[in-house]
């Protein structure tokens, strides 16, 4: 089962963008997952390919048309297909890597990039939308985060990567942060790479970076660890 994205985007042609870079894009070369965008613009049914309106109730900005998205939706990704629909909104619930990697995991997922005031809540619901924020920020549309969301789950594919080991102990892998990382040269401005790496005692190593981990989340992210109650 190979992992399909597609994008349903008022801006086609930002895609793959980074996500045809490097490690991602020759996993898309070999065929390891496939991506699609695809114009809004081409389900609607005025000559002007109109897809929003004025909010209802009064209000700056524009909002997207249910029914033209919801026309997108079903040309895409009818009934039967099993992939998630995700549409990429600042007020959805963040995005995980336990989530990315559920997603990882599945045989895909159809991204909807919102744009202007946002969706009209009704294809929401009758599309059974979920909303998914990388961040408590606004930008300018969702392409932008659906690259992000891609790329958090793409790089999970099995094959994607080359050292699958490196995963494991990548921030949030373990419910903590990753600890800090070093190579030669041995001094760099008077500093010097912390002994224990180099000692060769992987037992000592394991615990240096545990210990390194834990103090990061400490500072950084105590959040994390009031998720993991069991965590010393």
């Amino acid at each position: 089962m190979m992992f399909a994205a597609d994008i349903i985007t008022l801006f086609p042609e930002l895609f793959p963008g980074p996500l045809g870079a490097s490690v991602l894009g020759r996993g898309l070369d070999d065929g390891l997952w496939r991506l699609r965008a695809t114009q809004l613009r081409d389900f609607a049914e005025d000559r002007h390919r109109t897809v929003d309106d004025t909010p209802s109730g009064g209000g700056a900005g524009m909002v997207l048309k249910s029914d033209i998205l919801a026309r997108a939706i079903d040309a895409i990704a009818p009934q039967a297909d099993p992939r998630p629909r995700i549409l990429m909104s600042p007020r959805g619930t963040p995005l995980t890597q336990h989530r990315a990697r559920q997603l990882a995991e599945g045989p895909g997922a159809v991204l909807i990039c919102g744009r202007f005031e946002g969706v009209d809540q009704r294809v929401i619901e009758a599309r059974n939308l979920e909303e998914i924020s990388i961040g408590d920020y606004v930008l300018a549309g969702g392409e932008t985060a659906a690259m992000v969301l891609l790329e958090a789950v793409v790089r999970l594919i099995p094959g994607v990567l080359g050292a699958l080991d490196s995963r494991d102990e990548e921030s949030f892998e373990n419910g903590l942060l990753e600890y800090p990382q070093y190579t030669r040269p041995q001094m760099f401005e008077g500093r010097e790479i912390p002994p224990v790496l180099v000692s060769g005692d992987h037992g000592r190593i394991a615990k240096w970076r545990h210990e390194q981990s834990l103090a990061l989340t400490r500072a950084r992210r105590p959040d994390l660890l009031r998720k993991n109650d069991d965590l010393p």
